[in-house]
């Protein structure tokens, strides 16, 4: 059977945010533990991470800014829900980020139907978050959509279908997205196991392989 890496690759014109906005209207951001830049900023809230979001596209003439996948974080040291003292903290990123305003539509990657659906709520975590499930050659995989709007979650259910490209959801604000300047989290899931509208987006170093492995880079499919 060929790897879903393989088949994800073959795919193109795949988008998961607002459709007129191109490609080279991104920009990378780099928000790891290497960038001492970010660092030095210590930004201590969700209006002052947006602010910087803002500035930096402008500076860079750009709508979007992207990037995470595999990045060590100390963007959760503010949450317990990554720093529980009894086991390995968690700051690697498994998704990949898309930085835009609240608002913004957000796409079906592929044409699936929902798996599940929640509102994650607490500080750090996914706040409203769609996943769908996909069905390609022999492969069923899902992809999770987090850090959306209230709204996103009304009049859907599960079972519905939507088409690549169709609007799926829009972009939440701080006070329901977790306390996050507004993004998407965007991650692709292999073997979802038994969990339902959540699923770990942030890992620690000793289990990083494995997640690596059940969660493979969404840019993948995207190609920004």
């Amino acid at each position: 059977m060929q790897p879903l890496e393989n088949i994800l690759k073959d795919i193109h014109d795949c988008k998961v945010i607002e459709n007129t906005i191109p490609y080279s209207d991104y920009i990378p951001l780099d928000l790891s533990v290497d960038n001492t830049h970010f660092q030095n900023l210590q930004l201590k809230n969700a209006p002052e991470f947006e602010n910087y979001i803002d500035h930096y596209l402008l500076e860079k003439n750009a709508k979007v800014a992207y990037g995470g996948y595999n990045e060590t974080r100390d963007l959760y040291k503010r949450s317990g829900i990554f720093n529980d003292p009894n086991i390995e903290e968690r700051n690697i990123h498994l998704g990949l980020d898309l930085w835009i305003k609240a608002g913004t539509s957000v796409l079906a990657a592929l044409d699936g139907t929902v798996h599940s659906f929640n509102y994650n709520t607490g500080l750090g975590d996914y706040g409203p978050t769609i996943i769908l499930e996909h069905a390609l050659e022999e492969h069923l995989f899902y992809t999770l959509y987090g850090h959306l709007s209230l709204d996103s979650l009304k009049n859907i259910a599960v079972g519905d279908f939507f088409a690549k490209g169709q609007l799926l959801a829009t972009l939440g604000e701080a006070a329901v997205n977790g306390d996050y300047a507004p993004h998407l989290h965007f991650q692709i899931i292999k073997n979802i196991q038994e969990m339902h509208g959540d699923y770990p987006g942030v890992c620690s170093k000793k289990d990083l392989d494995f997640y690596l492995e059940n969660c493979p880079d969404p840019n993948l499919l995207l190609k920004i």
